[in-house]
Protein backbone atom coordinates (compact mmCIF):
# COMPACT_ATOMS: atom_id res chain seq x y z
CA UNK A 1 0.00 0.00 0.00
CA UNK A 2 2.58 2.57 0.94
CA UNK A 3 4.76 1.29 -2.04
CA UNK A 4 1.35 2.38 -4.27
CA UNK A 5 1.47 5.48 -2.65
CA UNK A 6 4.92 6.52 -2.80
CA UNK A 7 5.16 5.69 -6.49
CA UNK A 8 1.74 7.52 -6.93
CA UNK A 9 3.29 10.78 -5.19
CA UNK A 10 6.77 10.49 -7.25
CA UNK A 11 4.47 10.71 -10.75
CA UNK A 12 2.26 13.18 -9.24
CA UNK A 13 5.38 15.35 -8.27
CA UNK A 14 6.53 14.97 -11.97
CA UNK A 15 3.40 16.79 -13.37
CA UNK A 16 3.82 19.42 -10.47
CA UNK A 17 7.16 20.09 -11.55
CA UNK A 18 6.01 20.79 -14.95
CA UNK A 19 3.19 22.99 -14.38
CA UNK A 20 5.72 24.80 -11.88
CA UNK A 21 8.19 25.20 -14.18
CA UNK A 22 5.62 26.89 -16.52
CA UNK A 23 4.72 29.71 -13.70
CA UNK A 24 8.54 30.18 -13.57
CA UNK A 25 9.46 31.08 -16.71
CA UNK A 26 6.40 32.89 -17.53
CA UNK A 27 6.53 35.13 -14.47
CA UNK A 28 9.62 34.49 -12.54
CA UNK A 29 12.74 34.67 -14.83
CA UNK A 30 11.95 38.45 -16.32
CA UNK A 31 12.60 39.18 -12.27
CA UNK A 32 15.45 36.71 -12.58
CA UNK A 33 16.77 39.03 -15.88
CA UNK A 34 16.40 41.96 -13.72
CA UNK A 35 18.23 41.06 -10.79
CA UNK A 36 21.67 39.71 -12.79
CA UNK A 37 21.67 43.41 -14.73
CA UNK A 38 21.62 45.18 -11.45
CA UNK A 39 24.00 43.42 -10.39
CA UNK A 40 26.16 43.65 -13.46
CA UNK A 41 25.72 47.36 -13.61
CA UNK A 42 27.34 47.69 -10.03
CA UNK A 43 30.39 45.04 -10.12
CA UNK A 44 33.10 47.00 -8.77
CA UNK A 45 35.38 48.75 -11.85
CA UNK A 46 38.44 46.56 -12.94
CA UNK A 47 37.07 43.41 -11.26
CA UNK A 48 37.84 39.95 -13.28
CA UNK A 49 34.87 38.67 -14.51
CA UNK A 50 33.84 35.26 -12.94
CA UNK A 51 33.61 32.48 -15.87
CA UNK A 52 30.24 31.34 -16.61
CA UNK A 53 30.68 27.53 -16.10
CA UNK A 54 26.79 26.90 -16.94
CA UNK A 55 25.59 29.94 -19.41
CA UNK A 56 22.30 31.71 -18.76
CA UNK A 57 20.29 30.34 -20.94
CA UNK A 58 20.79 26.52 -19.60
CA UNK A 59 19.94 27.81 -16.29
CA UNK A 60 16.79 29.27 -17.31
CA UNK A 61 15.77 26.56 -19.60
CA UNK A 62 17.43 22.89 -18.65
CA UNK A 63 18.70 23.63 -15.26
CA UNK A 64 14.99 25.49 -14.26
CA UNK A 65 13.09 22.56 -15.31
CA UNK A 66 15.76 19.59 -13.59
CA UNK A 67 16.19 21.87 -10.30
CA UNK A 68 12.02 21.69 -10.08
CA UNK A 69 11.71 18.16 -11.68
CA UNK A 70 13.97 16.92 -8.99
CA UNK A 71 12.29 19.07 -6.19
CA UNK A 72 8.84 18.02 -7.58
CA UNK A 73 9.64 14.17 -7.30
CA UNK A 74 11.21 14.82 -3.60
CA UNK A 75 8.06 16.75 -2.73
CA UNK A 76 5.60 13.96 -4.44
CA UNK A 77 7.42 10.89 -2.21
CA UNK A 78 7.44 12.77 0.89
CA UNK A 79 4.12 13.98 0.44
CA UNK A 80 2.90 10.70 -0.19
CA UNK A 81 4.64 9.21 3.09
CA UNK A 82 3.19 11.86 4.85
CA UNK A 83 -0.17 11.17 3.33
CA UNK A 84 -0.19 7.28 4.19
CA UNK A 85 0.69 8.68 8.18
CA UNK A 86 -2.49 10.65 8.33
CA UNK A 87 -5.01 8.75 6.47
CA UNK A 88 -7.44 7.53 9.08
CA UNK A 89 -6.11 9.95 11.80
CA UNK A 90 -8.19 13.15 10.64
CA UNK A 91 -11.54 11.57 11.15
CA UNK A 92 -14.11 10.37 8.54
CA UNK A 93 -12.74 12.33 5.50
CA UNK A 94 -12.05 11.68 2.00
CA UNK A 95 -9.31 11.14 0.47
CA UNK A 96 -9.34 14.14 -1.41
CA UNK A 97 -9.65 16.57 2.06
CA UNK A 98 -6.79 14.29 3.72
CA UNK A 99 -4.91 14.92 0.91
CA UNK A 100 -5.79 18.82 0.48
CA UNK A 101 -5.10 19.10 4.22
CA UNK A 102 -1.70 17.34 4.31
CA UNK A 103 -0.71 19.43 0.92
CA UNK A 104 -1.28 22.48 2.76
CA UNK A 105 0.37 21.57 6.03
CA UNK A 106 3.61 20.82 3.62
CA UNK A 107 3.18 24.19 1.85
CA UNK A 108 3.25 25.72 5.35
CA UNK A 109 5.63 23.82 6.82
CA UNK A 110 7.94 23.90 4.06
CA UNK A 111 7.74 27.10 2.73
CA UNK A 112 5.24 29.79 3.84
CA UNK A 113 6.11 30.12 7.33
CA UNK A 114 9.84 29.72 7.34
CA UNK A 115 9.78 32.51 4.01
CA UNK A 116 7.99 34.80 6.23
CA UNK A 117 10.80 35.49 8.34
CA UNK A 118 13.46 34.53 5.30
CA UNK A 119 11.96 35.28 2.11
CA UNK A 120 13.31 34.66 -1.19
CA UNK A 121 16.08 36.56 -2.88
CA UNK A 122 17.01 36.91 -6.29
CA UNK A 123 20.44 36.62 -7.57
CA UNK A 124 22.76 39.58 -6.76
CA UNK A 125 20.85 40.13 -3.31
CA UNK A 126 23.18 38.12 -0.42
CA UNK A 127 26.33 37.76 0.27
CA UNK A 128 27.92 34.60 -0.87
CA UNK A 129 30.23 34.82 2.26
CA UNK A 130 27.46 34.43 4.23
CA UNK A 131 25.12 31.59 2.06
CA UNK A 132 25.85 28.96 4.37
CA UNK A 133 24.89 30.50 7.33
CA UNK A 134 21.79 31.84 5.84
CA UNK A 135 21.05 28.64 4.59
CA UNK A 136 21.49 26.92 7.82
CA UNK A 137 18.71 29.69 8.99
CA UNK A 138 16.37 28.88 6.68
CA UNK A 139 16.56 25.40 7.61
CA UNK A 140 15.98 25.88 10.85
CA UNK A 141 12.92 27.93 10.17
CA UNK A 142 11.63 25.18 8.31
CA UNK A 143 11.86 22.07 10.91
CA UNK A 144 10.37 24.99 13.05
CA UNK A 145 7.44 25.58 11.11
CA UNK A 146 6.82 21.77 10.37
CA UNK A 147 7.11 20.85 14.01
CA UNK A 148 4.87 23.18 15.09
CA UNK A 149 2.53 22.12 11.92
CA UNK A 150 2.47 18.35 12.87
CA UNK A 151 2.22 19.50 16.88
CA UNK A 152 -0.72 21.61 15.53
CA UNK A 153 -2.40 18.82 13.91
CA UNK A 154 -2.08 16.50 17.07
CA UNK A 155 -3.27 19.01 19.76
CA UNK A 156 -6.10 19.24 17.60
CA UNK A 157 -7.28 15.93 17.36
CA UNK A 158 -6.49 15.88 21.32
CA UNK A 159 -8.79 18.74 21.99
CA UNK A 160 -11.59 17.59 19.82
CA UNK A 161 -13.44 15.73 22.42
CA UNK A 162 -12.82 18.47 24.76
CA UNK A 163 -13.82 21.57 22.80
CA UNK A 164 -15.48 20.28 19.70
CA UNK A 165 -13.32 20.02 16.55
CA UNK A 166 -13.69 23.61 15.68
CA UNK A 167 -12.94 25.06 18.57
CA UNK A 168 -10.13 22.52 18.94
CA UNK A 169 -8.41 23.69 15.74
CA UNK A 170 -8.73 27.54 16.78
CA UNK A 171 -6.90 26.89 19.88
CA UNK A 172 -3.92 24.86 17.95
CA UNK A 173 -4.17 27.31 15.90
CA UNK A 174 -3.40 30.12 18.59
CA UNK A 175 -1.16 28.33 20.38
CA UNK A 176 1.03 27.02 16.91
CA UNK A 177 1.02 30.76 15.89
CA UNK A 178 2.59 31.84 19.12
CA UNK A 179 5.21 29.32 19.25
CA UNK A 180 6.11 30.69 15.68
CA UNK A 181 6.03 34.06 16.73
CA UNK A 182 9.03 33.47 19.82
CA UNK A 183 10.75 31.00 17.75
CA UNK A 184 11.25 33.84 14.88
CA UNK A 185 12.17 36.28 17.41
CA UNK A 186 14.82 34.61 18.82
CA UNK A 187 16.31 33.61 14.97
CA UNK A 188 18.47 36.50 14.18
CA UNK A 189 17.72 38.44 10.78
CA UNK A 190 19.12 38.18 7.29
CA UNK A 191 18.76 41.07 5.62
CA UNK A 192 21.60 41.90 3.27
CA UNK A 193 19.89 43.50 0.65
CA UNK A 194 22.27 45.86 -1.50
CA UNK A 195 21.53 49.44 -1.78
CA UNK A 196 19.52 50.77 -4.54
CA UNK A 197 18.32 47.37 -5.41
CA UNK A 198 14.81 48.12 -7.16
CA UNK A 199 12.30 47.04 -4.64
CA UNK A 200 9.60 46.44 -7.37
CA UNK A 201 12.00 43.74 -8.87
CA UNK A 202 12.56 42.24 -5.47
CA UNK A 203 8.42 42.49 -4.59
CA UNK A 204 7.75 40.66 -7.84
CA UNK A 205 10.45 38.09 -7.15
CA UNK A 206 9.14 37.04 -4.17
CA UNK A 207 5.49 36.88 -4.80
CA UNK A 208 6.40 34.91 -8.03
CA UNK A 209 8.33 32.67 -5.75
CA UNK A 210 5.16 32.06 -4.17
CA UNK A 211 3.19 31.34 -6.78
CA UNK A 212 5.34 28.47 -8.29
CA UNK A 213 5.59 26.82 -4.65
CA UNK A 214 1.74 27.25 -4.36
CA UNK A 215 1.29 25.93 -8.00
CA UNK A 216 3.25 22.53 -7.05
CA UNK A 217 1.87 22.15 -3.98
CA UNK A 218 -1.76 22.50 -5.08
CA UNK A 219 -1.06 20.29 -7.94
CA UNK A 220 0.18 17.94 -5.61
CA UNK A 221 -2.78 18.14 -3.29
CA UNK A 222 -5.52 18.19 -5.71
CA UNK A 223 -3.98 15.36 -8.12
CA UNK A 224 -2.91 12.85 -5.65
CA UNK A 225 -6.42 12.86 -3.71
CA UNK A 226 -8.29 12.72 -6.86
CA UNK A 227 -6.27 9.72 -8.05
CA UNK A 228 -6.38 7.98 -4.36
CA UNK A 229 -9.93 8.41 -4.31
CA UNK A 230 -10.57 7.01 -7.83
CA UNK A 231 -8.32 4.01 -7.05
CA UNK A 232 -10.19 3.63 -3.60
CA UNK A 233 -13.40 3.41 -5.22
CA UNK A 234 -14.97 -0.42 -5.26
CA UNK A 235 -15.48 -2.03 -8.43
CA UNK A 236 -19.23 -2.47 -9.50
CA UNK A 237 -20.46 -5.63 -8.41
CA UNK A 238 -23.29 -7.39 -10.69
CA UNK A 239 -25.81 -9.08 -8.86
CA UNK A 240 -26.36 -13.34 -10.13
CA UNK A 241 -29.29 -12.74 -12.94
CA UNK A 242 -29.17 -9.38 -13.27
CA UNK A 243 -30.30 -8.41 -16.50
CA UNK A 244 -27.02 -7.42 -18.57
CA UNK A 245 -25.87 -3.45 -19.40
CA UNK A 246 -26.62 -4.59 -23.44
CA UNK A 247 -30.22 -5.67 -22.77
CA UNK A 248 -30.78 -2.28 -20.86
CA UNK A 249 -29.48 -0.05 -23.36
CA UNK A 250 -31.77 -1.55 -25.70
CA UNK A 251 -29.40 -3.55 -27.62
CA UNK A 252 -30.72 -7.02 -28.76
CA UNK A 253 -30.18 -9.96 -26.69
CA UNK A 254 -29.05 -12.68 -28.90
CA UNK A 255 -29.52 -16.49 -28.71
CA UNK A 256 -26.98 -18.97 -27.98
CA UNK A 257 -26.59 -19.15 -31.98
CA UNK A 258 -25.85 -16.02 -32.32
CA UNK A 259 -28.98 -14.74 -34.36
CA UNK A 260 -30.89 -11.61 -32.22
CA UNK A 261 -33.97 -12.90 -30.15
CA UNK A 262 -36.77 -10.59 -31.20
CA UNK A 263 -37.75 -8.71 -28.24
CA UNK A 264 -41.30 -7.38 -29.26
CA UNK A 265 -43.55 -5.44 -31.63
Amino acid sequence: MVRTLLIRGMLVGVAAAVLAFVVAKVFGESQVGLAIAFEAAHEAPGAPAEPEVVSRTVQSTIGLFTGLLAFGVAVGGLFSLAYAVAQGRLGALRARTTAGLVALAGFAGMYLLPSLKYPANPPAVGNPDTIADRTSLYFAAMLIALAVVAGGFVAARRLAPRFGSWDAALLALAGGLVVIGLAYYALPAADETPEGFPADVLWRFRVDSLAIQATLWATVGLLFGALTERANRPAPVRAPGATPVSTLVGEAPTAPGGSPVATGA
